[in-house]
């Protein structure tokens, strides 16, 4: 697993997308939490700047009489109608700090606070009358039970023996709906933003990767005999991959031809001594009779290996692929006419276009052998049918001969054993097509014929 838990083998646009959305979610909860604090910043700012000025308009109105009682000049006041509805929202108070922390009996106040209580925090006197002047800004709860924003001020007046402390209050229930309206509309424009960088940039990454994916295709048609070589105008981060993989494939190709030539070359250095064995060989003696039988042997073993070699050198190759329907109508065709005398007919099915991947001398070896086979045991017919499988096809080879039980099934398969001896042969053909169906993915077995009910032998093998 690597970053995010996500696996070595996860794919390049989705570990893209997943770092994006991930990016994209914590730059949207950062704006949003920093535009919000900003918005909400400013609409307190405001409301402490209207308290200010409430402040200074009730600093102008308070005055004490002369017999040391506390009063205000009714012209000098607010003259904001709010103050005047009970329970309005806005209120102001002068009260006549006797006391700590309890607020003196001698107060004014707006009719809006009607009867309720100063709003203001017991505990927060104490400081605001020891310190004239300063501005204590608080929140709250209302008569009302409404949220407040609250600022207050304490100040001395001449003839008067104790502080004064002003007070303005402010409901701020509107400016906080506003606030958490803000937020949501915060939320949605950013999320909307997202969505949309999040959607330009996986069209994005999909046109970015469509290179890797032609890749991918022009390999595949290699793989299946359609193109030589990758080919064609590739962008300059992809280019260097094209050229290495061609590179790759030209000394897969060269390796192939090598691995051909020494098999050819062996085989014709031991064809010569092995004959020249067989022919000295030639008394009756039992020296004589020992030579030939292990000569024989020698060729039979000789034989078999250098097929199974040029087979696995041929499956190796790159972009092999031989056409079904000829090879089965040229065996077809030689058959019919190699057991007329027997009267033993071959039909194969037309198969289109149906191609097999690897060369057309294995696929001639595997299904030849296989046909002939059927053609030495049937009675009167040898049937060939197909069948299309995703990636394989399956051939089959029914005859009407007597066919084989499951232990013999399993024996014939094996190199070099012969179910019957008086039949022409070495006992090798059914190994090598088992092999050869080996080497190519696929796989070789025998059953009962469903129709004809003699030994039905089917190949799997992969389509190009």
């Amino acid at each position: 697993m690597t970053f995010f838990g996500l696996a070595s083998n996860t794919s390049l646009a989705r570990r893209l997308m997943i770092g994006a959305a991930l990016w994209a979610l914590m730059v949207l909860v950062i704006l949003v939490l920093t535009l919000s604090a900003v918005y909400r910043s400013q609409i307190v700012t405001l409301l402490d700047d209207e308290l200010d000025r409430t402040l200074v308009t009730l600093a102008r109105s308070a005055e004490a009489t002369d017999d040391g009682r506390l009063t205000s000049r009714a012209d000098a006041l607010p003259r904001d109608p709010v103050y005047q509805t009970p329970l309005s929202g806005r209120y102001w108070a002068i009260v006549s700090l006797e006391g700590e922390p309890v607020f003196g009996a001698n107060d004014l106040r707006s009719n809006s606070l009607w009867d309720g209580e100063v709003p203001w925090p017991r505990a927060a006197v104490p400081d605001l009358a020891a310190r004239p002047g300063a501005i204590f800004r608080e929140n709250g709860m209302g008569p009302n039970g409404e949220p407040l924003r609250m600022a207050a001020e304490s100040i001395l007046l001449p003839n008067y023996d104790h502080p004064v402390m002003l007070l303005a209050a402010f409901d701020r229930t509107e400016t906080d709906i506003g606030a958490r309206r803000f937020t949501w509309l915060l939320i949605g424009a950013m999320s909307a933003l997202a969505a949309g960088v999040l959607f330009a940039l996986w069209i994005g990454i999909r046109s970015a990767l469509r290179p890797l994916r032609r890749v991918e295709a022009d390999i595949a048609d290699i793989r299946e005999g359609r193109r030589k070589l990758l080919e064609g105008d590739y962008p300059s981060e992809v280019q260097p991959l094209s050229d290495e993989l061609n590179k790759l494939i030209e000394h897969n190709r060269g390796v192939v031809e090598r691995a051909q030539t020494h098999v050819g070359n062996l085989a014709h250095a031991l064809k010569t001594p092995i004959a020249v064995l067989m022919n000295e060989a030639s008394g009756d003696g039992p020296l004589d009779d020992v030579v030939r039988r292990q000569a024989g042997s020698m060729h039979d073993n000789v034989q078999h290996y250098l097929k199974r070699a040029r087979a696995a050198a041929r499956a190796q190759t790159l972009g092999a692929r031989a056409e079904v329907g000829p090879v089965l109508n040229d065996l077809a065709r030689m058959l019919n006419k190699l057991f007329a005398g027997r009267g033993v007919s071959v039909h194969v099915p037309d198969v289109g276009r149906l191609a097999f991947r690897g060369e057309r001398q294995d696929l001639e070896e595997m299904v030849g052998n296989l046909m002939e086979n059927a053609c030495k045991w049937a009675r009167s017919e040898v049937d060939v049918s197909i069948n299309i499988r995703d990636g394989f096809f399956m051939l089959h080879v029914d005859d009407d001969g007597e066919g084989l039980d499951a232990d013999e099934r399993d024996a014939a398969i094996q190199r070099g054993v012969r179910l019957d001896e008086a039949a022409p042969g070495t006992g090798l053909g059914l190994s090598i097509v088992a092999e050869l169906a080996e080497l190519h993915e696929g796989n070789f077995v025998l059953d009962d014929a469903p129709k004809l009910g003699g030994l039905r032998a089917t190949l799997r093998l992969p389509r190009a």
